[in-house]
Protein backbone atom coordinates (compact mmCIF):
# COMPACT_ATOMS: atom_id res chain seq x y z
CA UNK A 1 0.00 0.00 0.00
CA UNK A 2 1.44 3.21 -0.69
CA UNK A 3 1.01 6.16 1.70
CA UNK A 4 -0.58 9.60 0.39
CA UNK A 5 -0.44 13.26 2.11
CA UNK A 6 -3.70 14.78 2.31
CA UNK A 7 -3.77 18.41 4.12
CA UNK A 8 -0.77 17.18 5.97
CA UNK A 9 -1.98 14.14 6.92
CA UNK A 10 -0.93 10.81 6.15
CA UNK A 11 -4.01 8.81 4.51
CA UNK A 12 -3.10 4.70 3.07
CA UNK A 13 -4.36 4.15 -0.52
CA UNK A 14 -6.12 1.27 -1.09
CA UNK A 15 -5.33 -1.46 -3.74
CA UNK A 16 -6.58 -1.04 -6.97
CA UNK A 17 -7.60 -3.61 -9.61
CA UNK A 18 -5.32 -4.33 -12.26
CA UNK A 19 -7.57 -3.22 -15.02
CA UNK A 20 -8.98 -0.09 -13.44
CA UNK A 21 -5.72 0.87 -12.87
CA UNK A 22 -4.44 1.04 -16.25
CA UNK A 23 -7.81 3.20 -17.29
CA UNK A 24 -7.23 5.56 -14.48
CA UNK A 25 -3.05 5.84 -16.02
CA UNK A 26 -4.69 6.09 -19.39
CA UNK A 27 -6.86 8.97 -18.09
CA UNK A 28 -4.31 10.48 -16.56
CA UNK A 29 -1.58 10.22 -19.92
CA UNK A 30 -4.98 12.01 -22.00
CA UNK A 31 -5.20 14.86 -19.03
CA UNK A 32 -1.61 16.09 -18.71
CA UNK A 33 -0.34 18.20 -21.67
CA UNK A 34 2.43 16.14 -23.79
CA UNK A 35 5.29 19.08 -24.09
CA UNK A 36 7.83 16.73 -23.84
CA UNK A 37 6.91 14.33 -26.06
CA UNK A 38 6.62 16.06 -28.75
CA UNK A 39 9.06 15.59 -31.82
CA UNK A 40 9.46 17.95 -34.55
CA UNK A 41 8.18 17.38 -37.90
CA UNK A 42 10.52 17.44 -41.03
CA UNK A 43 9.38 19.09 -43.95
CA UNK A 44 7.91 16.96 -46.51
CA UNK A 45 9.95 16.91 -49.69
CA UNK A 46 8.12 17.89 -52.52
CA UNK A 47 7.05 15.07 -55.04
CA UNK A 48 9.40 15.07 -57.92
CA UNK A 49 8.07 16.73 -61.62
CA UNK A 50 8.67 15.38 -64.86
CA UNK A 51 9.07 12.07 -66.34
CA UNK A 52 9.16 9.97 -62.85
CA UNK A 53 5.66 11.63 -62.45
CA UNK A 54 4.19 9.57 -65.64
CA UNK A 55 5.10 6.59 -64.81
CA UNK A 56 8.29 4.15 -65.40
CA UNK A 57 10.47 5.51 -68.41
CA UNK A 58 9.87 3.20 -71.51
CA UNK A 59 13.23 5.28 -73.34
CA UNK A 60 16.54 6.83 -71.99
CA UNK A 61 17.20 10.23 -71.73
CA UNK A 62 20.08 9.62 -74.14
CA UNK A 63 18.08 8.00 -76.64
CA UNK A 64 18.72 9.70 -80.53
CA UNK A 65 15.32 11.22 -81.89
CA UNK A 66 15.97 10.39 -85.42
CA UNK A 67 15.69 6.74 -84.02
CA UNK A 68 12.57 7.00 -82.19
CA UNK A 69 10.91 9.40 -84.76
CA UNK A 70 11.92 7.25 -87.60
CA UNK A 71 8.69 7.97 -89.99
CA UNK A 72 7.64 11.46 -88.87
CA UNK A 73 9.98 13.59 -91.27
CA UNK A 74 7.99 17.19 -90.35
CA UNK A 75 9.48 15.78 -86.53
CA UNK A 76 12.88 15.03 -87.59
CA UNK A 77 13.28 18.70 -89.39
CA UNK A 78 12.24 20.68 -86.18
CA UNK A 79 14.94 18.92 -84.18
CA UNK A 80 17.11 19.67 -86.91
CA UNK A 81 16.09 23.46 -86.45
CA UNK A 82 16.50 23.20 -82.93
CA UNK A 83 19.68 21.81 -83.12
CA UNK A 84 18.90 18.79 -80.87
CA UNK A 85 19.74 15.12 -81.42
CA UNK A 86 18.99 13.84 -78.07
CA UNK A 87 15.56 13.55 -75.34
CA UNK A 88 17.81 14.83 -72.52
CA UNK A 89 18.18 18.04 -75.08
CA UNK A 90 14.41 18.40 -76.33
CA UNK A 91 12.83 18.46 -73.11
CA UNK A 92 15.14 21.41 -72.04
CA UNK A 93 12.49 23.09 -74.90
CA UNK A 94 9.38 24.19 -73.78
CA UNK A 95 6.30 24.05 -76.17
CA UNK A 96 5.52 27.59 -76.34
CA UNK A 97 9.51 28.45 -76.96
CA UNK A 98 9.51 25.90 -79.87
CA UNK A 99 6.58 27.34 -81.43
CA UNK A 100 8.09 30.88 -80.90
CA UNK A 101 11.61 29.67 -82.25
CA UNK A 102 9.89 27.91 -85.37
CA UNK A 103 7.06 30.98 -86.45
CA UNK A 104 9.42 33.84 -85.93
CA UNK A 105 11.64 32.94 -89.50
CA UNK A 106 8.11 32.33 -91.24
CA UNK A 107 6.65 35.63 -90.00
CA UNK A 108 9.81 37.53 -91.07
CA UNK A 109 9.77 35.61 -94.93
CA UNK A 110 6.42 36.37 -95.22
CA UNK A 111 6.89 40.42 -94.49
CA UNK A 112 10.08 40.09 -96.80
CA UNK A 113 7.54 38.52 -99.51
CA UNK A 114 4.71 41.03 -99.15
CA UNK A 115 7.58 44.17 -99.43
CA UNK A 116 9.19 42.75 -102.18
CA UNK A 117 5.75 42.57 -104.13
CA UNK A 118 4.71 45.82 -103.01
CA UNK A 119 7.72 47.10 -104.84
CA UNK A 120 6.65 45.53 -108.01
CA UNK A 121 3.02 46.87 -107.45
CA UNK A 122 1.16 43.33 -106.60
CA UNK A 123 0.03 42.60 -103.74
CA UNK A 124 -1.35 39.04 -101.77
CA UNK A 125 -4.91 39.12 -101.19
CA UNK A 126 -6.73 41.47 -98.92
CA UNK A 127 -2.94 42.96 -98.87
CA UNK A 128 -3.59 46.47 -100.56
CA UNK A 129 -3.02 48.83 -97.55
CA UNK A 130 -0.11 47.29 -96.72
CA UNK A 131 1.94 47.29 -100.08
CA UNK A 132 0.07 51.19 -100.80
CA UNK A 133 1.59 52.34 -97.30
CA UNK A 134 4.95 50.68 -98.11
CA UNK A 135 5.00 52.25 -101.47
CA UNK A 136 4.69 55.93 -99.88
CA UNK A 137 7.35 55.09 -97.07
CA UNK A 138 9.90 53.65 -99.85
CA UNK A 139 9.31 56.57 -101.58
CA UNK A 140 9.77 59.17 -98.56
CA UNK A 141 12.75 57.43 -97.79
Amino acid sequence: MAVLKKAGKKVAKKKLPAALARKTAKKAARKAPAKASRTVKKPRTPKRKGPAALGRVKVAADARLDLLFQKDYQAREIFDFLKVQTLRELEQHAPQEIIDRLTGPMVQTVQRIRKTLALVHRHLAKDEKFAKEFLAEVSRG
